[in-house]
């Protein structure tokens, strides 16, 4: 398939890039965020390699650069499509929503990063830490409190995973923090919550439940 005023590296370079890509599990979502960031059409419907053939040069050498070659970016993106990418895979059939608004039981409005519903209630949330220092205590603090007022306010009766990822690690005494705190939960089944950390490293997420 050549596109119009295609391409700017080559045909066998895109070829190449599609060959590749279309053998990665890549969620029609992240199809549509890194299109939308590179100013690309996209297929709605078809085949992987159809629609990745349908992308123009700036969004498949991402893609690439993202999910073959593990790069890092400046800014912290590339982790970001990873990471939503990984939470989508462990949550097959649900509705995936990001920057998503959740209203706690303080009635703050929460900005989170990947939300999952299933049948309409959110059942999962996450965050992650791309760039920067290892994740801390404080962190991890900021997170249990925003996942607890979510959990007991009117969206979140039915959350039961909450995940923190990182591309940069975390400090010992962060893991140390959450795990307390989700121990110091009540079990009862209505106010449970599993919190999870995902940490990203030589290419591949480490999830530990705290």
């Amino acid at each position: 398939m050549v596109k119009k005023g295609f391409p700017s590296f080559g045909v066998s370079q895109s070829g190449a890039f599609v060959a590749a890509l279309q053998n990665y599990n890549l969620p029609d979502f992240i199809l549509a965020l890194v299109a939308k960031d590179c100013d690309s059409d996209l297929l709605v419907r078809g085949r992987i390699n159809d629609r990745l053939a349908s992308m123009n040069d700036q969004s498949l050498e991402t893609l690439h650069r993202v999910f073959v070659d593990c790069e890092e970016d400046l800014g912290g993106k590339f982790a970001q499509y990873r990471f939503f990418s990984y939470v989508s895979s462990m949550y097959h059939k649900c509705e995936v929503l990001i920057n998503e608004t959740i209203p706690g039981k303080s009635n703050k409005n929460h900005k989170i990063p990947i939300a999952i519903k299933n049948n309409g209630m959110y059942v999962a949330v996450g965050f992650n830490k791309p760039k920067g220092n290892s994740v801390s205590e404080k962190d991890v603090i900021k997170f249990h409190d925003i996942v607890d007022d979510v959990k007991n306010g009117d969206h979140g009766t039915q959350l039961i995973d909450a995940i923190y990822g990182s591309s940069v690690g975390f400090k010992m005494k962060a893991i140390i923090a959450l795990k307390q705190l989700s121990k110091s939960r009540d079990e009862n089944p209505e106010t449970k919550v599993n919190f999870l950390t995902a940490n990203f490293e030589n290419r591949i997420y480490s999830v530990t439940k705290c």
